[in-house]
């Protein structure tokens, strides 16, 4: 299971500069001016966890693997994108197959770098873009509407399907978030939400994107997108993309340094990965021998089968037993067979629930 989040904002307000920090490379173009970003950028970031790292210290392993996170860089959406105006509909349909967007919105102030409306203002530059992606989902779910109401004389049990749907598309059409329809449980509703991908019914993560002199204090830019986020129920994040984008390169040490410049205690890739995580209820767990150390990511709450079909859907299938050292326990005693001699490994069935930095090992047979 990899989490894919989207990078969605205005043009100039800074998401391929993140990009390229997030992915620690200048894999996406950034320019001053509109549209710079002509195709969709896509990029398999690893996820940072010291856990692996000192588990791959312990057992020397020939590779390590991490966690990945796919972030896909969307180009810059403008009013009327839903109707094909800018880059139109190509690059909405890219943000349909993520799990999470992510809204970068630009809250500092800098005479060198155009805003496309002429003036920063985050809340009306966060309703320009949520207008395009409400039409866009309006006018998926009408087509899907029509289509059903052409299939009713044959099928009668479209009905209450139909009916789901027009009530959320009065909902859409109200200006609201597909996330914010109060019936969100409804079994038709789901069903629809499953079937069309509807954009704004994914999980939406607030990004302020601020200079550096707004890494201390929360400028009043910030404070408006933060108090935004926290009334719509959404995550929220504030980092520097160019300052991010500075650290391309740099040496762990000379890394932190830099952070603590600037006194950041986290790095922008670590939150908006950690965010996205806590966003989608995922964790993750790991697997620890001579061949691979590898961290796995599963949702929190999943069984032990569930968790060894992420390895290949032949562990679920076939699962007997599962063998779980917690992370704490086997870094205290530093290796499988001390846990082992010291009883903190534990047999599981296929009710245990695996926790986050669970070290697993899955007995199956097919």
């Amino acid at each position: 299971m990899s989490l894919s989040i989207g990078i969605v904002g205005l043009p100039n307000v800074g998401k391929s500069t993140l990009f390229n920090a997030l992915t620690k490379a200048q894999n996406a173009e950034s320019a001053n001016y509109a549209f710079c970003t002509i195709e969709p950028n896509k990029a398999v970031v690893p996820v940072p966890d010291k856990r692996i790292e000192k588990l791959a210290e312990l057992v020397s392993p020939q590779r390590v693997q991490h966690s990945t996170v796919d972030f896909v860089d969307i180009a810059g959406l403008v009013a009327g994108a839903s109707k094909g105006e800018g880059l139109g509909n190509k690059f909405l349909a890219n943000i349909r197959e993520t799990q999470a967007i992510l809204h970068v919105v630009r809250c500092f102030e800098d005479d060198d770098v155009v805003h496309v409306s002429g003036s920063v203002d985050p809340i009306r530059d966060i309703e320009v873009i949520e207008t395009e992606l409400i039409l866009a989902d309006v006018q998926v779910l009408e087509n899907r509407l029509e289509r059903m109401k052409k299939q009713l004389k044959g099928d009668k049990t479209l009905a209450p399907l139909i009916d789901a749907s027009e009530k959320l598309l009065d909902h859409l059409g109200e200006g609201k978030l597909a996330a914010t329809y109060p019936d969100l449980e409804n079994e038709q509703v789901q069903a629809m939400l499953n079937e069309l991908r509807l954009i704004t019914a994914k999980n939406m993560i607030y990004c302020a994107n601020v200079d550096e002199d707004g890494l201390g204090e929360d400028n009043d830019h910030v404070k408006q997108v933060m108090a935004l986020a926290e009334e719509r129920g959404c995550e929220f994040v504030k980092i520097s993309a160019k300052m991010e984008e500075e650290l391309v390169g740099l040496e762990d040490d000379e890394y932190q340094e830099f952070l603590d410049s600037y006194g950041v205690t986290e790095a922008g890739l670590d939150k908006i990965i950690r965010t996205g995580f806590h966003t989608l209820g995922l964790i993750s767990y790991f697997t620890a021998g001579v061949k691979e150390v590898r961290a796995w990511t599963i949702h929190d709450g999943d069984k032990a089968p569930q968790a060894a079909g992420v390895i290949h859907t032949d562990f679920e299938r076939g699962f007997i037993r599962a063998e779980v050292i917690g992370y704490d326990d086997y870094v205290r005693c530093g290796s499988e067979a001390k846990c082992k001699a010291e009883g903190v490994m534990r047999v599981e069935g296929k009710e245990y629930v695996v926790k986050d930095g669970d070290v697993v090992h899955f007995l199956f047979n097919v």
